[in-house]
């Protein structure tokens, strides 16, 4: 309140105050006179006690106003700066968003030019065991002939053959240095690949993080959700609903993901360890390879032996063999399975299960279980020879005469059966003793529970 405004309320005061005295009256005594005058000097002292304390009150409240305006600018100021920096971090988010999509293009581009890699160098492998079984079958074709007439001799017949095997040995050779060439060339622009992806999955981690703690100064909730976890093998997607074949990815307990073949029946869901049918995918195989897989899902594979491993520890599993042999019959059987890690040499514990109703026997092991064995690593029983090398790809092997579901796939059976080398194909034994040799065979695993 300014002077001026007290000065007119004070004046307002006297008046009032005089109005208060009674002027028709007739004049008191000098005693009253008095008093009332002393009255008047109170009051007036009264009031300007109550001037002055409205003044100081005034003077402090204009102090307090200039403070609070003070702080008020200093606020604004604050605000501002603040929309600049968020201005400028968004400016900067976006730019790293831009770059991230562009290293995750080139990435991209990159997969794209290392699939079409692969599928060439699949192709040229594709070709070389196409003109090895050609001149396999060329080959037991010539050195069939002579038998039909013992008393005949062909020198030059000989000659040919070996000039034959000559060149193709030299053309094998050229396309064995080129796919190591392409092998070298991949492995190059894999590495090129892990490089890319870790720089965006880096980039990735601190934009999130960023962005995590901007949400958290401003004091939003977090609107991020956390992802579901994978099935634990295919009976568990079958479990939570899914009921078509194909390809799934999956989470064992204790491993990394990994994706698999599913097969969904009226029981319930298997998960398919080994598939073969045409002959596309090479078996014969190093130790290395086995342990972690080989092929396609879509076509022909192997699921790996560290895959398999980490599916078989969880619990109790079956393990159902179904094989079709050359005349078209078709043999199944069921087994109690196990299998152990690479410091037990992936043993496999497989029992025929009774329940299945299936009296033949296509693969057996002894309580103690029997090592995996490739040529690169003999962990077969039998003492005096390597059966992988012997029979070609990594089995089970208790000995060299049961059974080898991952031999070479037979491509003119009937000439190879006349050769010592017909067991390096597909074979199994019955429990009668007759041989059979296999054209497709498929291996899945589901928990023990499916029987239920």
């Amino acid at each position: 309140m300014k002077m001026p405004q007290l000065l007119i309320l004070l004046l307002i005061i006297l008046v009032h105050a005089g109005a208060g005295f009674p002027s028709d009256r007739k004049p008191a005594s000098g005693r009253d006179k008095h008093v009332s005058w002393d009255d008047v000097n109170v009051v007036a002292h009264g009031l300007l006690q109550l001037g002055q304390g409205l003044k100081e009150h005034v003077d402090k409240t204009k102090a307090q106003m200039r403070d609070v305006n003070i702080k008020l600018k200093a606020l604004n100021g604050t605000m501002a700066e603040l929309q600049r920096r968020q201005q400028e971090q968004n400016e900067a988010l976006k730019a790293r968003r831009e770059e991230m999509d562009e290293r995750e293009k080139m990435a991209a581009e990159l997969a794209e030019q290392v699939r079409v890699r692969v599928e060439e160098v699949k192709k040229q492998n594709e070709d070389i065991h196409s003109r090895m079984g050609k001149l396999e079958e060329k080959v037991e074709e010539v050195l069939t002939e002579p038998a039909l007439d013992s008393n005949d001799s062909d020198p030059s017949g000989a000659s040919f053959i070996q000039r034959l095997v000559a060149a193709q040995g030299r053309r094998i050779d050229q396309l064995v240095e080129k796919i190591k060439q392409q092998q070298d060339k991949l492995e190059k622009q894999n590495l090129h690949l892990q490089a890319l992806q870790s720089k965006v999955a880096h980039k990735r981690v601190k934009s999130h993080r960023r962005r995590d703690e901007e949400t958290a100064l401003r004091g939003e909730p977090d609107q991020s959700t956390a992802t579901l976890g994978l099935a634990r093998d295919c009976h568990d997607l079958f479990a939570q609903g899914q009921r078509a074949n194909g390809v799934y990815a999956i989470q064992p307990e204790g491993s990394q993901p990994f994706n698999v073949l599913c097969e969904m029946t009226s029981e319930g869901g298997w998960t398919v360890i080994q598939k073969r049918q045409d002959g596309s995918q090479n078996f014969n195989q190093q130790w290395e390879s086995y342990k972690k897989g080989f092929g396609s899902l879509n076509g022909e594979f192997w699921l790996g032996l560290e895959n398999i491993h980490s599916l078989s520890k969880q619990g109790q599993y079956i393990l159902q063999v179904e094989i079709s042999d050359q005349a078209g019959e078709k043999q199944e059987a069921r087994y109690q399975f196990q299998l152990d890690g690479e410091e037990q040499k992936f043993a496999l514990h497989a029992e025929q299960d009774s329940s299945s109703g299936v009296q033949e026997e296509i693969m057996s092991t002894g309580a103690s279980g029997v090592p995996f064995s490739t040529a690169d690593s003999d962990n077969d029983l039998a003492a005096d020879v390597n059966c992988a090398r012997l029979l070609s790809g990594g089995w089970w092997f208790s000995s060299c005469g049961e059974a080898n579901l991952n031999g070479r796939y037979p491509r003119r059976p009937g000439l190879l059966r006349r050769q010592q080398f017909r067991r390096q194909v597909i074979f199994w034994t019955s429990s009668k003793g007759q041989n059979y040799s296999v054209k497709s065979t498929v291996l899945k695993i589901a928990p023990a529970t499916i029987k239920q």
